[in-house]
């Protein structure tokens, strides 16, 4: 069989955790790329039976098994539009992403990445300096970025405060920028009633998109919002035009949880709107 019938097809590579319950890491992007009409094709970094948001959960490490898994990739001369890495446990872990990235990136090959390293003004428990320093490595192999405004900070060595003024945003986006990636969404920056994301392209394009805050932070909102945005990438929208999709998305699966009563550590019930997608 010829190697370029796997090829026929948009493809993201999408790297990150499998959990069971709890809708968040590959369980949203799976669905949310595919209603897109792109083949999403999952590398484990791990396995949770819930995520880490529950009082117990199973957990294997998956880092030992990648390289060989990856190696299959290659034997059958996968190609990808994109690859879209999400959250990563360890610094062998990102190293194995920017070895996958030399070896699969081809021109034309978007790279996507969400560097889920922190919220609320802290980075997690399992981002050590070192591993910090690590992710600034492979943000600069990024076309795309969507950090939170936590993670921003991180990536620029910058102290974290609440309140920030548009200008000093913008100037944040720009210092990421100059580390590579070509286009920047800053999200969840909370201005009152507001929830806002600041996106900035390469061309001095800059956009200040708000919507009305729902309910409140749920696991996976983050997984799907970069889902829509490297599906859409793939798909040639504009990325403006993306960012307000996946942000508006994003809260009618919020709305549609809260009426169903979902409990905040299920995620949200996207499933119940996914049809709306386009």
């Amino acid at each position: 069989m010829q190697t370029s019938s796997h090829n026929r097809q948009k493809k993201i590579a999408v790297i990150n955790d499998i959990s069971g319950f709890g809708r968040c890491s590959i369980a949203v992007s799976l669905p949310v790329i595919s209603k897109l009409k792109v083949q999403c094709c999952p590398l484990p970094t791990a396995i949770f039976s819930n995520h880490t948001g529950f009082d117990h959960f199973f957990f294997d490490d998956y880092t030992a098994r990648m390289p060989e898994y990856i190696a299959h990739w290659e034997r059958l001369g996968l190609e990808f539009s994109a690859i879209y890495p999400g959250f990563l446990g360890s610094k062998e872990q990102i190293a194995i992403v920017i070895d996958f990235i030399r070896r699969f990136r081809r021109p034309g090959t978007l790279v996507v990445i969400d560097p889920v390293m922190g919220d609320y003004g802290k980075p997690y428990a399992t981002y050590t300096p070192e591993m910090c320093q690590e992710m600034r490595r492979l943000v600069e192999y990024a076309d795309i970025l969507t950090p939170n405004l936590t993670e921003a900070c991180i990536l620029t060595d910058t102290p974290y405060r609440e309140k920030w003024t548009r200008r000093e945003i913008a100037e944040l986006a720009h210092r990421l920028m100059e580390r590579g990636p070509k286009k920047v969404v800053i999200t969840g920056i909370v201005q009152g009633e507001f929830i806002a994301n600041f996106v900035c392209e390469a061309e001095g394009e800059e956009h200040f998109l708000r919507t009305i805050r729902v309910g409140t932070q749920r696991s996976g909102t983050g997984d799907i919002f970069a889902s829509i945005i490297a599906a859409d990438a793939v798909n040639g929208v504009d990325f403006a035009v993306s960012v307000k999709k996946a942000s508006n998305f994003v809260k009618r699966c919020i709305q549609r949880s809260i009426e169903l009563e979902i409990p905040v550590t299920d995620g949200v019930a996207f499933e119940e709107v996914l049809d709306e997608l386009k």
